[in-house]
């Protein structure tokens, strides 16, 4: 029996929780943890000789802790001395052992090698489709530009050479990008990859839809995507927006307006993952050097996305 301390009965008492416990609670219950650790288990270290490895269930669920709020290593180390909740949603107490840094850096790098990132994105999209929300109609396609610092004040003398620069507007600007293929109907991600930021859309919009759909929706950058999509002698309609100096011009009150209205209602599900991403996530900044280690980040957000996307549904 673990021994109660005075903290534990003064945490137990207070009379309000914090909007952090509201949001581990609900992540707590979406997450399917049995699923994430099963594909991880294979990797992880086993007791030997040495130090003994902290269960798999602590590290997994400290390592989401801290995408959930873009921690470092350190900065991850530090909340869990720190704050209350978030060790009682690792299972830990103070009166035990609590994970350094080095540990929490070596779970991530552990992720990271196997590409575990990307595969327990499948396993949430997998534990997902097992409860009715499966890819129907159409994918959307979109893609967003996650900043990298563009100093070179750091060990190289040189920026990130797998980061580079493109303009947008009027503005420019030095990074990666991220290309999801979203569900038209559940607004659900199903597909994504990175490149550099100055990667033309189509291009990497080729390889995002499934292979089921009889629609593929994108904003204006992705005109010209039917020369880029191999279709597979299938029937796939393309629904492009058109672009926005044309649609200006347009009758508010005519056909061609309302069509383009309609287009816009439709894509608007395929942002609804990056303001997960960017703004409940706080992923605007790339958080490692290089494509790979951002990627599995950035899948692992995504599935997260998708959990709390579905939740939405099943309590509307």
């Amino acid at each position: 029996m673990e021994q109660v301390t005075f903290s534990d009965v003064e945490y137990e008492g207070r009379k309000r929780r914090t909007r952090r416990e509201v949001f581990l609670e609900r992540m707590d219950g979406l997450i399917p943890w049995e699923r994430l650790e099963a594909r991880i288990r294979p990797f992880h270290p086993k007791a030997g000789r040495g130090r003994r490895p902290y269960p798999l269930s602590v590290m997994l669920r400290i390592h989401c802790v801290q995408l959930f709020h873009d921690m470092s290593d350190p900065g991850m180390e530090d909340m869990l001395y720190e704050v209350e909740s978030v060790r009682r949603f690792a299972g830990l107490r103070l009166t035990g052992p609590i994970p350094d840094e080095t540990t929490i850096l070596n779970f991530r790098h552990l992720l990271e090698r196997r590409g575990l990132g990307r595969g327990l994105f499948e396993e949430i999209n997998a534990h997902l489709a097992g409860r009715g929300y499966r890819v129907r109609r159409g994918t959307i396609v979109d893609a967003t530009i996650i900043a990298a610092p563009s100093s070179t004040r750091n060990r190289e003398g040189a920026r990130d050479p797998e980061m580079h620069r493109t303009r947008k507007g009027n503005e420019w600007h030095f990074g990666m990008k991220a290309h999801i293929g979203v569900d038209s109907e559940t607004g659900l991600t199903h597909g994504v990859r990175t490149t550099p930021a100055n990667t033309h859309d189509p291009r990497e919009a080729a390889a995002l839809p499934r292979g089921g759909e009889e629609e593929v929706w994108g904003d204006s950058g992705y005109r010209g995507i039917e020369r880029w999509v191999e279709t597979g002698g299938r029937e796939v309609r393309w629904t492009v927006a058109m672009a926005p100096g044309r649609r200006r011009l347009l009758d508010p009150e005519g056909a061609e307006w309302r069509r383009e209205r309609a287009k816009a209602w439709v894509r608007a599900k395929g942002e609804h993952p990056f303001l997960y991403l960017k703004r409940h996530f706080g992923y605007r900044k790339v958080r490692y050097r290089g494509l790979a280690k951002n990627t599995e980040r950035i899948a692992l957000l995504l599935g997260f996305s998708n959990l709390l996307i579905a939740g939405r549904y099943e309590t509307a």
